[in-house]
């Protein structure tokens, strides 16, 4: 299919997400550096221009930003790809709503500086600094504003993708779920303004982790399982009859066990263990049907490897793969591991829940918004033939590398060591000075490095791909 003016828009999206990603690679090596040095990075004092508590701000809200932009313009192009259908002003609204969410990025990053500065007072740091809710940090401004881009974009959606929805396919259960979850990732970011300034913590944690946990981790999940599904159909390398199950499976399993799965989170909210108990092995089914899926995916793609048009896709598809890895690693075992009860007693919130995030967010997330972009890509790029996936070939393997690398030489280590300091001296002690800046922790925060490195050459990397792309397709229209 040739690519529709509102396709070929959607390309900023992905511009725009790979340096928020860079960004983020960045603000994450000086967050993590702080444990070293304290307040310096190598001897400056970054610290007075950006402490410690701004760069983990932005270094969180970043990843959901970019990884978000990445999903929002997926959402726009398969929606046309799957109808064939471009709507009367649909690149107007697509360029409309990407300056919005651009100046809703940095004007919400600008007012998180002014607040931790304290430049605001606690009331107008509320509304347009920082609310001081990981992950829902943006003032409550900010917070309206995205929430009615995300509205915008539902509705441009809804545009391009409603000739697929009342017309009858093999694949139309795949792409009514599809559409489901583009409608509650729409409203149910709305969750996070339920609480206010002054609301109960306990109530406030419980809305706030319907964003993290049900917008993020659920809805978003079962829009990735859709779009990864339908993609696999249309390569020809799952069954549209396998993929409208894996698809029904991960609905059931959200609706009966989304709400529950976000349980296990309400730890420090007074929650009963039973109830937090069932929050864990609800939470732990999540990563099941994306899991089966990228299995399928592997199987098939093995049959279908030594056919031609498949290389042009074939990083986009390891891309999948490494989604589903993370998805059982990361999510899953790591994710395990922190959730049960007796488990939350002793390590929640230490290096171990990092271990997790990263794992999980990256691995998952990360890794699946940078296949679909490429899959877009492919599809958005004029000049076909000048497609080229060498680089792909050494994003794939240092992004992955060195995540695996921060993960088992660094930040889980690290976590165990306060583990073992919980059940000798208490949760007080795992994360007092002793702990985090002891000699071994030291150690183990500088072994990080290496894969802190190869992690951020591959984003580096993924960067002049997206720039080599860009401008040889500019050069090929001009001739």
């Amino acid at each position: 299919m040739k690519p529709t003016p509102s396709q070929k828009a959607v390309g900023k999206y992905f511009i725009t997400a790979i340096a928020l990603f860079l960004l983020q690679i960045v603000l994450g090596g000086i967050t993590a550096h702080y444990s070293v040095e304290g307040q310096d990075f190598y001897g400056i004092p970054l610290a007075k221009i950006l402490p410690y508590s701004l760069t983990r701000t932005w270094h969180t809200q970043l990843a959901v930003f970019w990884i978000a932009t990445i999903w929002l313009g997926t959402g726009l192009y398969i929606a046309t790809s799957l109808s064939k259908h471009e709507p009367k002003y649909q690149r107007l609204g697509v360029n409309v709503l990407w300056v919005v969410l651009v100046f809703i990025v940095f004007g919400s990053m600008a007012g998180e500086w002014f607040a931790i500065q304290q430049y605001f007072n606690l009331d107008t740091s509320f509304l347009i600094g920082h609310q001081g809710m990981e992950y829902i940090d943006l003032g409550r401004v900010w917070q309206i504003l995205l929430f009615i881009g995300l509205l915008v974009w539902l509705a441009l959606v809804t545009a391009a993708i409603y000739p697929s929805l009342v017309k009858n396919s093999n694949d139309r259960p795949v792409i009514l779920v599809l559409y489901s979850s583009c409608v509650a990732i729409g409203l149910f970011y709305g969750a996070g303004l339920l609480q206010g300034k002054h609301t109960n913590l306990a109530m406030a944690e419980y809305w706030r982790w319907w964003v993290v946990h049900l917008w993020v981790e659920g809805f978003f999940e079962t829009f990735a399982t859709s779009v990864i599904a339908l993609m696999f159909v249309r390569l020809g390398l799952v069954r549209a009859k396998t993929a409208n199950s894996a698809v029904v499976f991960t609905t059931i399993i959200f609706l009966t066990g989304g709400l529950l799965g976000t349980l296990h989170h309400l730890y420090f909210a007074g929650t009963p263990t039973s109830i937090v108990a069932w929050g864990a092995i609800f939470s732990a089914l999540e990563v099941v049907p994306l899991a089966l899926i990228g299995f399928e995916a592997v199987e098939s793609y093995r049959y279908l490897k030594t056919t031609p048009w498949i290389h042009n896709y074939h990083w986009a598809i390891m891309f999948f793969v490494a989604t589903a890895f993370w998805n059982l690693v990361g999510a899953g075992i790591l994710g395990f591991l922190i959730n049960p009860p007796i488990s939350l007693y002793y390590i929640q919130g230490l290096n171990t829940t990092a271990a997790h995030a990263h794992g999980s967010f990256m691995g998952v997330y990360g890794m699946l918004g940078i296949g679909l972009m490429l899959i877009c890509l492919r599809g958005i790029s004029s000049k076909r033939k000048l497609w080229s996936e060498k680089l792909l070939k050494y994003v794939f393997w240092t992004l992955n590398l060195g995540l695996g690398a921060m993960l088992v030489f660094s930040l889980l280590p690290v976590g165990i060591v306060q583990f073992f300091a919980v059940i000798n001296h208490g949760y007080w002690y795992a994360r007092s000075p002793e702990v985090i800046h002891s000699e071994l922790v030291q150690h183990l925060v500088w072994t990080r490095m290496p894969g802190d490195l190869l992690f951020s050459l591959g984003g580096i990397i993924l960067a002049l791909f997206l720039v080599k792309l860009i401008f040889q397709n500019k050069v090929a229209d001009v001739r």
